[in-house]
């Protein structure tokens, strides 16, 4: 693995014990530029993996708790008369950070999950008809709970699709749970976590991610996956250009955590269930399948060129 990614991967997994897959998938997302969805039950550490990233990413952080009487005007800022100046002065929501942690985006109503659309999409938000840019790097890690849990709003598909990538967490195994029992409290280990980047650091591993070489055959192999989704009654809709874009800038963030300087089919294999589990629906003779049996369906039935 590159030694970078090493690293911080050694320093998140001391923190997040027994899900090394997870946090290599977690900054694959963000080398490839992607917003992360992490959906999995209450206690299992979707808030602190969030903060962990943050802290070795050295990144400027904020927590946005969504509840249902949340307004987008508490996520973008608002604007407030100030009799000094005689003027509004618009003062700033928490969106105006460069790793935004939407904490259980479902129990949101749609219209504040919303107010994430244009800022996950375009780096920019529009408020009072003037529209303000976002600081660089921008991410977003929403975590929301299982959709059969009280008090919760699905997201919609258009905002679902604007996630690079959805994660599980999982129960830990006996071995990293008897260590969690042992260990130290999380949040005080957090508060210890020193960064291993500066954001200028991770611009430029976020550049030489992109510059991985695709060949034609693994381009070959893409469009086949995506193909394969629109023509299929398995699935309800086919994967979007979106998505395939995803797909291949993953992959290519895959394999340069890896330490090599081509994308290989195993790279779109190993990260194509987080990128097309939440984007796939069955269809009408498959109903109940989840979005990870529809991901192996799918990889099992394209070959490679």
């Amino acid at each position: 693995m590159n030694s970078i990614i090493e690293r911080i991967s050694a320093h998140a997994g001391e923190i997040i014990l027994g899900k090394d897959r997870q946090i290599r998938l977690a900054l694959v997302c963000l080398l490839a530029r992607g917003h992360l969805l992490i959906e999995d039950l209450p206690g299992v550490g979707k808030t602190t993996l969030a903060h962990v990233l943050a802290k070795t990413l050295g990144l400027h952080f904020q927590r946005i708790q969504f509840t249902s009487d949340l307004l987008p005007a508490d996520i973008l800022g608002v604007s407030i008369y100030e009799r000094d100046s005689a003027s509004f002065k618009f003062h700033p929501g928490p969106i105006f950070a460069q790793l935004i942690l939407a904490d259980e985006v479902n129990r949101a109503t749609p219209k504040a999950q919303s107010a994430l659309l244009e800022a996950m999409e375009e780096h920019q938000v529009t408020a009072e008809g003037v529209t303000r840019p976002l600081p660089e790097p921008f991410f977003v890690i929403a975590t929301q709970n299982p959709a059969y849990q009280i008090g919760t709003f699905p997201l919609p598909e258009s905002q679902l699709d604007r996630f690079l990538m959805r994660i599980e967490l999982g129960y830990p195994d006996a071995q990293a749970e008897r260590a969690l029992l042992q260990g130290k409290d999380r949040r005080e280990l957090l508060t210890q976590l020193q960064p291993c980047l500066e954001p200028q650091e991770l611009a430029a591993l976020q550049q030489r991610a992109a510059q991985v070489f695709v060949s034609d055959a693994l381009l070959d192999y893409v469009q086949a996956l995506i193909h394969f989704t629109r023509q299929t009654p398995r699935f309800l809709n086919g994967l979007s250009p979106r998505a395939g874009l995803g797909l291949l800038h993953g992959a290519q963030a895959w394999a340069f955590s890896d330490g090599r300087r081509e994308v290989l089919p195993e790279d779109v294999q190993a990260i194509l269930p987080a990128v097309a589990g939440h984007r796939l629906r069955p269809g009408a003779e498959f109903a109940g399948e989840s979005g990870a049996a529809l991901a192996q369906y799918l990889l099992a039935s394209v070959a490679i060129p």
